[in-house]
């Protein structure tokens, strides 16, 4: 029997071994050491205020569970009250509450857009919206990271060639892996100039960036063709997402979008996280300054190392190059009681493995002047 079923799962051990050759095997490790890896960048995910809002609302007789889609009975006032909440918050006239940001993504993605229409995706955007892109039934390019002429010249090429639906633009605000910032502006403009709809992955910049912490599309929201995902796994310190759009797209979604109506609907206590941690991005605005303040003390603190980094945000990428060398300064790091990991391809192009520093408040300056020291020390002030 055994060897049987060794047969039969060769191909995915062979699939494996390379991989483990590579220096790109994936496993499961536990949390360890000093914080510099997650997306806990407000510190809300064991924040006393969270803890207590879901407390008060197991008490008061909120369910665990939904119990069944929206469209049934998993719809709950718990997820309305969010819902209400958020809209208002982000200035948008809708909002849409799925169970992740993977999935919200690819359920705009292969909703939304439709036959005959055209995805311009930046090509360094999530794989949710890759997979989104492919699995839909609109065309979809790739154009240059951060380039929007490369994305007019993708529209125009398009059209030259009998293109003749509707365009989708696509990108991320703040882009997790290089901690650079997405050109919105000119990106707006340009969808205004090819009555296009822009769609933006709000994932990091979400609590982090814009006023209270509405994200870097904010000075743009209620526009008809803007559509926005906000991550609240992130800086919110919980779960799922929400999908910020006019009236008619989030209509158009309850309707016709296949993740969100054959679902059982989020966690009503995860709705009441969420809307906490919205709550308190308005009434603790300290939290995203002090933030502001140690991703400033860091970048300055590297400078003075005399390192360079593309980024200028809470995301600073360590450039290594190749897999191995990046698995073996991660382990050097984690033996010194820092929590940092190793990014290999796919997740980053060939060649540009890395270490993904995260900047949370559940570090210190001393934290980031230790981290940053032991760095020196592993890499002989080598890092690129």
């Amino acid at each position: 029997m055994n060897s049987i079923h060794a047969g039969k799962a060769v191909r995915y051990a062979s699939a494996l071994n390379v991989l483990k050759e590579d220096h790109r095997l994936r496993s499961l490790s536990p949390r360890a050491g000093i914080d510099f890896t997650s997306n806990d960048y407000l510190a809300l995910a064991s924040a006393p205020r969270m803890k207590k809002a879901v407390l008060a609302a197991i008490e008061a007789g909120t369910p665990i569970g939904a119990g069944g889609s929206r469209l049934l009975r998993g719809n709950c006032e718990e997820h309305e009250s969010l819902e209400a909440e958020a809209a208002r918050f982000f200035g948008a006239e809708t909002a849409l509450f799925f169970g992740g940001g993977y999935v919200a993504n690819f359920a705009v993605l292969t909703t939304v857009p439709q036959k005959g229409d055209l995805l311009v995706l930046d090509s360094l955007v999530h794989a949710s919206i890759h997979e989104g892109a492919r699995a839909g039934r609109a065309d979809f390019r790739l154009s240059a990271h951060n380039d929007p002429d490369s994305v007019e010249s993708t529209i125009r090429d398009w059209r030259a060639n009998g293109g003749v639906g509707r365009i989708w633009i696509v990108a991320e605000s703040l882009y997790s892996m290089d901690g650079d910032f997405a050109p919105l502006q000119e990106l707006v403009a340009l969808a205004d100039r090819h009555d296009a709809f822009l769609m933006v992955d709000e994932a990091h910049a979400t609590g982090v960036y814009g006023e209270k912490g509405r994200g870097l599309t904010a000075p743009y929201e209620g526009r008809e063709n803007l559509l926005v995902v906000h991550t609240c796994g992130k800086a919110l310190g919980a779960a799922g997402a929400l999908v910020t759009a006019s009236g008619v797209l989030r209509d158009f979604m309850v309707n016709r979008c296949r993740p969100f109506i054959f679902a059982t609907a989020p966690s009503p206590l995860t709705a009441v996280a969420v809307r906490e941690a919205i709550l308190i991005l308005q009434q603790e605005p300290e939290r995203q300054q002090r933030l502001i303040e140690l991703v400033a003390f860091t970048h300055r603190q590297m400078r003075e190392r005399g390192w360079k980094s593309p980024s200028v945000s809470q995301i600073v990428p360590f450039i290594v190059g190749d897999n191995a060398g990046a698995m073996r300064l991660a382990s050097a790091l984690q033996a010194r009681g820092f929590d940092i990991r190793a990014i290999r391809p796919p997740t980053v192009p060939a060649g540009t493995a890395r270490l993904r520093v995260s900047l949370t408040l559940n570090v210190l300056e001393d934290d980031v002047c230790s981290m940053l020291d032991a760095l020196a020390e592993e890499t002989k002030g080598e890092l690129r």
